[in-house]
């Protein structure tokens, strides 16, 4: 039981170290309890964090096999390459055509907001190493094995951790918007930069490690 708990609260943390930079997952929370309401920016994180789960999962099923096979990896970078491309052109284009027209007033369904988090943390593919190689290290340490009640534990601290950082993040830019719109005007922009940075950083790592 001791090691569940100290499983619990290492994976906990090392989900949230790991969703508290700036990125796709916390920037689009941020942007639609800004836009949409702080509610639909908590379906919004729910859905992500149901995806973390899945991936946290699939991390522990394949974490012996992408250790082996270190060329995995290299693939999922090359095709981070192409899902940061395709974001920062995205996100270019919708702040362009914000900024052509007169705000309208967008009316979103709380399931809309689900399966919105659930897809672009889909798209995330650097995910699935990265609890693969948590899941390796904890095992290294002993902190998991592969039983259910280690499984479980591991999946549910992934997917909590990530939705507190989350969840920070609705709240925070909803009551900094609030006294200033300059989040929702510009945040389209902000997120074209951040995946061209990330694509940026991704190519170095492919060509230059």
């Amino acid at each position: 039981m001791e090691h569940l708990l100290i499983l619990f609260f290492a994976t906990f943390s090392a989900a949230s170290m790991a969703t508290v930079p700036p990125g796709l997952l916390n920037l689009n929370a941020a942007k639609v309890g800004v836009e949409k309401g702080k509610f639909n920016g908590i379906v919004f994180s729910i859905g992500v964090s149901t995806m973390i789960m899945l991936q946290a999962y699939l991390g522990v099923l394949i974490s012996k096999f992408l250790y082996r096979n270190p060329e995995v990896i290299d693939w999922l970078l090359k095709a981070a390459l192409v899902v940061f491309a395709f974001f920062s052109i995205y996100f270019f284009l919708v702040a362009r055509r914000n900024k052509k027209g007169p705000d309208k007033k967008v009316v979103i369904s709380k399931r809309n907001s689900y399966f919105k988090g659930f897809f672009l943390a889909s798209v995330n593919l650097l995910t699935i190493p990265y609890y693969s190689g948590l899941n390796a290290m904890w095992n290294a340490s002993g902190w998991i094995q592969f039983k259910f009640a280690d499984i479980l534990t591991f999946i549910l601290a992934a997917g909590l951790g990530t939705f507190s950082v989350l969840y920070f993040y609705v709240f925070y830019f909803n009551k900094l918007d609030a006294k200033s719109n300059r989040f929702s005007k510009n945040s389209n922009y902000i997120l074209s930069a951040l995946m061209l940075l990330l694509l940026v950083i991704t190519m170095i790592r492919i060509f230059y490690t």
